[in-house]
């Protein structure tokens, strides 16, 4: 027995550092945060073993460590992360066939995230440079450069509805065919030491993340849409964070773009995460969101519905649930994109009372219960479809 706790030690120990990491937090102001927090913590756990048990560098595969139940680095409602880890000089086949997701993306990192700096982005394109057969299978061929460690895979829908997921393998050449090697006691200690540095300092960098970008920005504003930072190919993005009272909301408008195959707005929690985004309405695409006769789409981030012209309580169509997060991360993003964005293409941002916004926004499109209840379910429904958890 006592060979046994030794050989996990690393990681009981990392797992009650991460415990004072989560609640010693400086944001928790309530039980309910606490609380997520917690949750939070077993998504860390689960990601932390999941790298370190789930992958072998003779044997890559790529493996989903951010997802509803593993959420992380202000992860995309509308993205399936696939990552698959590397050895330099060593040459890859990535094999797949193309779904009919909005956007599939591919990005090799050198090195990772950590608490004082991003990683290095060494390589990034979309499928639009692979060569894709009728069937919609595709294969390409990669030698790991100096430096590189991850080979990071986004598959991004824009329909929640109708868009299909496709299918991805990778095989490293010079071993394909060989029996894994075999465990060794040796082998399991180097993975529990992997599963605590993982754990402790994935908690600790996406504490200091987003204060790089996000929390640079005045509260309640959002940037021009810009490149986004680590790389992505034809990624544009707009961050901020919002600050709102309980009868206060935040009008994002934002002209709806139809140079890019991907657009959508998300809001966070202050763990530097997405909401709930299966039984809330927390991120919108732009397939998803109302157009305005304008061109515009009209999102409301609040705690409390707006209520119509008339007086009547009814969730709006673009309405964005803060589900009692007074506080919180804010990004829009564009993929895909065949031109770069200005100024113009960007949001503009109105805090208001929410009992005025029916007032300002004349155009407003309510919901019933029923309506916004058929909207969850479809939620529910497209999340379950495609996830991997």
């Amino acid at each position: 027995m006592s060979a046994a706790l030794g050989l996990t030690r690393p990681l009981q120990e990392a797992i009650a550092e991460a415990e004072e990491l989560i609640a010693n937090a400086p944001f928790i102001t309530t039980e309910a945060d606490r609380l997520e927090g917690y949750d939070y913590l077993a998504g860390r756990i689960r990601m932390a073993m999941q790298t370190a048990f789930d992958y072998d560098l003779e044997q890559p595969l790529f493996i989903n460590p951010t997802h509803q139940f593993s959420r992380q680095g202000l992860d995309n409602p509308d993205a399936v992360y696939l990552h698959a880890y590397l050895r330099e000089g060593v040459e890859y086949v990535v094999r797949g066939r193309r779904g009919t997701s909005a956007d599939l993306s591919f990005q090799v990192m050198g090195g990772a995230y950590s608490a004082d700096s991003a990683a290095t982005s060494l390589l990034a394109f979309d499928e639009r440079e692979l060569e894709i057969g009728p069937d919609g299978t595709f294969e390409f061929t990669y030698v790991a450069e100096p430096g590189a460690k991850t080979l990071i895979v986004r598959e991004v829908f824009n329909d929640w509805d109708t868009e299909e997921r496709g299918t991805l393998t990778i095989e490293r050449v010079d071993t394909l065919g060989r029996p894994r090697r075999a465990l060794t006691e040796d082998v399991v200690r180097k993975r529990y030491e992997v599963a605590a540095r993982s754990l402790t300092g994935s908690i600790q960098t996406w504490f200091a993340f987003p204060h790089f970008f996000q929390y640079k920005e005045p509260v309640n504003t959002l940037t021009a849409p810009a490149s986004t930072p680590g790389g992505l190919s034809s990624q544009f993005s707009s961050i901020g964070h919002y600050e709102l009272a309980e009868d206060e909301a935040m009008v994002v408008t934002v002209p709806r773009c139809d140079d890019c195959t991907y657009q959508a707005i998300q809001i966070g929690s202050d763990w530097y995460a997405s909401t709930d985004y299966e039984t809330h309405q927390t991120s919108l695409t732009k397939a998803q969101a109302l157009t305005d006769p304008d061109g515009a789409m009209r999102f409301v981030i609040s705690e409390q519905p707006p209520a119509l012209l008339d007086g009547s309580p009814a969730p709006a169509a673009n309405w964005l649930e803060t589900t009692g997060h007074r506080t919180g991360p804010v990004m829009l993003r564009w993929q895909q994109l065949s031109r770069g964005l200005s100024a113009e293409d960007g949001p503009s941002v109105e805090v208001m009372p929410v009992s005025e916004v029916a007032k300002r926004l004349p155009g407003l499109v309510g919901l019933t219960p029923e309506q916004y209840a058929a909207r969850i379910a479809a939620r529910q429904r497209a999340v379950a479809r495609r996830m991997i958890s």
